[in-house]
């Protein structure tokens, strides 16, 4: 008799297979209860109508009708018991010479399957890990709202000396001029909040009003809304920061924080000693997530490339980067001072961890926990050389989507650990969230395929995706990345000048960028002094080129109190200056004996001039 007694399919498998135990948990995990498993070494005496041997050959799926299911049918038929996975028995059933492949494949396996479990160890290890990912949406949603609450609050405290009515590029003057120029188009094209109002009050309660959403979803409170009303602030932001708020970390958080609305549960509270009620985190979303991670590393690798830059082809890019960087720390400092071949090295780390590691993320568990670690690495090495924001935090934040509830689970306590990991992986999604993360996918993959079909494959993109990514672009949802595609080889930094009378010349201390030689780099991050940084643009090129800088020294010239906010020191405290000008140095970090001898950590020499003298009514 082939009939199965329960009214649940039988699995039969051979519990003798070390590689067919692995699977059969694997399988497990996925279907619950709804499929019985059993060795065929225990039940193949009450099962006579089916030779051992086909026991040995392959598993046999027997169904309560006594239908019997072998080899790769088997298990499909398993597996489109499990939530959401009906699909595979389907296409296995109705498209043309599938079934025949996957029974050809699954034969070559079975013949072989000392050597496939070689492979399934290298990949997952001895034994199974369910790959639940409830605690690492939970850690994941709470640093995302630290990244948030930093960038608000780096931004909000110098929001008025940028972007205020009496800042550098006034938000007012922004949109007046985008109204005049755009009509109606202008709300589509640029779209933030501030078209309600562009006072300095009303931007700083986006400014603010971010910190308190930030705050709320730290705690759990309205995760999803409170993502949501984050992004649609942060986005206002970055719509009218212009130049001071065009930096890739800062599409990176919108990019990413829209992909964590639709990640997160929409409860109204959710704090750390309650178990959570919301479903399963959506698998869809969290492979865009990933797939997010992998396009930000590999384009920044691949990018160095593209460009032709000698630097980074002769491996030497690393030799000048510590000293060219916008704003080094003083650990850049000591980086500097090591060998040539030191830094060789160290350019190709970096290139196997930004072009070769993101492929680790599509591969399995033990793999991609390695990828985890790589490139954790390289954050943490650029972090403590460089003074780069948030943006390290975020990529790392982004890096915790690699790993799963079984490895974080041993580093938070174990209650928590329990609560959320163990109470949070409940039944998948409704239907109408299911409809809108796969909306979402179909949208963001078109997008993001068109984004990188247009880098590698120039002029083959589609009308209609480059329409999409198009329609996309202002909100920032689907972004090209590549950091340092060309590698700056000479520090040149401009020194800002105030006088009355022409002849005695006084400099503006800034707060964190090179000036003073003696003073020692700084650690700043993960705030970002957004004027230091433009003022590292700006020598790249001229004045022309940065018409922001013009209105900067109209500034000083006028001793706007929001404007002077910005810098460490006014060497003109009781009255503006009568003229200002600004000078441009080449910068290069000392070595061990003359910082020994002067004590200084910058030797500089004048180049030229960077911007004339000129008084107030030369700029009016």
């Amino acid at each position: 008799m082939t009939g199965n007694a329960s009214n649940l399919p039988l699995l039969v498998y051979d519990g003798d297979c070390s590689f067919c135990r692995f699977w059969i948990d694997a399988w497990k995990a996925r279907t619950g209860e709804r499929v019985v498993y059993a060795p065929y070494q225990e039940v193949a005496s009450r099962l006579p109508r089916i030779p051992v041997a086909n026991f040995r050959k392959a598993v046999q799926l027997i169904l309560p009708d006594g239908k019997v299911f072998s080899g790769a049918e088997a298990v499909f038929g398993t597996l489109a018991t499990a939530p959401g996975a009906g699909w595979m028995l389907t296409v296995y059933q109705r498209v043309p010479g599938f079934a025949p492949v996957s029974e050809a494949c699954y034969r070559v396996v079975a013949a072989h399957r000392d050597f496939f479990y070689w492979f399934t160890r290298l990949g997952w290890g001895r034994r199974y890990t369910p790959g639940s990912h409830a605690l690492t949406r939970w850690l994941f949603l709470r640093w995302m709202g630290v990244v948030y609450l930093i960038a608000f609050a780096s931004f909000g405290v110098q929001l008025r000396g940028l972007i205020g009515a009496r800042g550098i590029l006034p938000a007012a003057h922004f949109l007046s001029a985008v109204g005049r120029d755009f009509g109606s188009e202008r709300y589509q094209l640029f779209p933030t909040l501030a078209w309600l109002d562009s006072s300095d009050r009303f931007l700083g309660f986006l400014a603010w009003g971010g910190v308190i959403f930030s705050l709320l979803i730290i705690l759990g409170i309205a995760t999803g809304p409170s993502l949501a009303g984050a992004w649609v602030f942060y986005l206002s932001l970055v719509t009218v920061g212009g130049d001071f708020m065009s930096f890739q970390w800062d599409i990176l958080l919108l990019e990413a924080g829209f992909l964590a609305i639709f990640f997160a549960p929409w409860t109204w509270f959710e704090p750390p000693w309650h178990p959570p009620r919301a479903s399963s985190p959506s698998k869809t979303v969290l492979w865009l997530l990933r797939w997010l991670l992998f396009r930000l590393l590999f384009l920044s690798g691949t990018v160095k490339l593209q460009s032709g830059d000698p630097t980074w082809r002769h491996l030497t890019a690393l030799e000048y980067h510590y000293y060219t960087q916008p704003l080094p720390t003083p650990i850049a400092w000591y980086m500097n001072q090591l060998p040539a071949w030191f830094q060789e090295l160290s350019v190709v780390f970096v290139f196997a961890v930004e072009i070769g590691v993101p492929f680790l993320i599509f591969f399995p568990r033990r793999l991609r926990l390695t990828g985890a670690a790589l490139i954790a690495s390289l954050e943490i090495l650029i972090a403590l050389t460089g003074n780069y924001t948030f943006f390290n935090l975020l990529a790392l934040v982004l890096c915790l989507l690699l790993l799963d509830d079984a490895f974080l689970a041993r580093f938070v306590p174990r209650r928590l650990a329990q609560r959320i990991a163990g109470v949070g992986e409940q039944p998948g999604p409704f239907r109408l969230r299911r409809a809108i993360t796969v909306a979402l996918a179909v949208v963001i993959l078109t997008a993001s395929g068109a984004e990188l079909a247009g880098r590698f494959l120039r002029g083959v993109v589609p009308r209609p995706a480059r329409h999409l990514l198009g329609l996309l672009e202002p909100f920032h949802i689907v972004n090209g990345y590549g950091l340092f595609a060309v590698m700056t080889t000479s520090r040149l930094e401009i020194i800002v000048q105030g006088s009355n009378d022409g002849t005695t010349w006084r400099d503006y201390e800034f707060k964190y960028k090179p000036g003073d030689v003696k003073r020692p780099p700084p650690w700043v991050a993960p705030h970002q002094p957004r004027l230091d940084w433009q003022m590292w643009f700006a020598a790249l090129g001229n004045f022309q080129e940065n018409p922001w800088f013009v209105n900067f020294m109209a500034r000083l010239l006028e001793g706007s109190p929001e404007v002077l906010a910005l810098l460490e020191r006014n060497p003109f405290p009781a009255a503006p200056p009568r003229y200002v000008r600004a000078l441009i140095y080449d910068y290069h970090f000392t070595d061990f004996a003359e910082r020994r001898a002067t004590g200084a950590w910058w030797h500089r020499e004048l180049k030229a001039m960077y911007f004339p003298q000129v008084s107030l009514s030369d700029l009016q």
